[in-house]
Parts: C-alpha cells; structure tokens; sequence
C-alpha cells in the first residue's frame, strides 16, 4: 500500500480489526521508509447483479426495492422486520450466489412468494395479487384454493 505521506510503495501491517459493521477489515499500517502510520480499510468487491424486468430492460439489484415490495404485503400483519430482513437477506444471498450476472423478476417474485408462504400466508395472497397480477376473481379464488390445498396437505 503506498503512504499518503511519502509516496513509498513499501508498509507494514501494524494492526488489524473488522470495522463496526463487520462488512471490512481496517488495518493500521506503517511507512517503511519514513515511519508515519496511515489507516486503509479493506473491503470485499461485490459482483454487479442485473435484474432483468417484464420488459426486457435490465436494472442493478436493489434490495431496498424487494424489502418495500415485502414491507407492503406484511402492513399490518404479525410480521417483524426481522422476519422480513431475514427474507430480503436469504434473497439477496440466494441471488448472488446462483453465480449468473442476471436474474429475472420472475425468478425473484418466486423466490419471495415461496418465503411468505411459509411466514405468513395473507402477506403471500397480498404480494402474489400484485405479482400476479389478478385481474379477477376467479384467478384470486384459484390462487386461494392451492394455498388451502397445500396447506391441508
């Protein structure tokens, strides 16, 4: 690493420790050649994902824009944000992981519907009737039948 203070490409690790957030490590280093000690924080580079829309066009994942999305569909259930947060983090995790630079909506409404079944399943009618896009009864008692279905199962 080279020193702010000389321009030496040559230090020495004095300390090391993660930060606060546990995301990077900050290390203490020491010049070689003129002593003075600088800070320099190391951080792991994140792979870029894509999210490919309906439409075709693709977008940088945001996972504020999936918490929001499941945010909405638990308003006023007995969700917690930690319920959700662990959702959205098992998401994020599960998407960077498939070790593809794209993922498509649908894979990721999935990924969520499949969650919210099992955490709350009137949070789960909510998301998949805007998901989905229900445009009528029938379809919104068909999606209903399943859920009891598999739920009886």
């Amino acid at each position: 690493m080279k020193c702010q203070f000389c321009n030496c490409a040559d230090s020495r690790v004095v300390d090391s420790r993660p930060t606060d957030d546990g995301n990077s490590i900050r290390r203490r280093r020491e010049c070689i050649n003129c002593g003075r000690r600088f800070t320099t924080y190391e951080k792991v580079e994140v792979q870029q994902l894509l999210v490919i829309k309906k439409d075709n066009s693709r977008e940088l994942f945001d996972a504020q824009k999936l918490r929001n999305g499941i945010i909405a569909a638990c308003h006023k259930r007995p969700v917690s944000a930690a319920d959700i947060e662990n959702i959205v983090n098992s998401i994020e995790q599960l998407a960077y992981n498939n070790l593809q630079a794209e993922i498509t909506t649908r894979q990721i409404g999935e990924m969520v519907m499949e969650a919210l079944c099992k955490l709350d399943q009137v949070a789960y009618i909510r998301f998949a009737s805007v998901y989905r896009s229900f445009t009528d009864v029938p379809t919104f008692m068909r999606e209903l039948k399943s859920l009891v279905q598999d739920r009886d199962k």
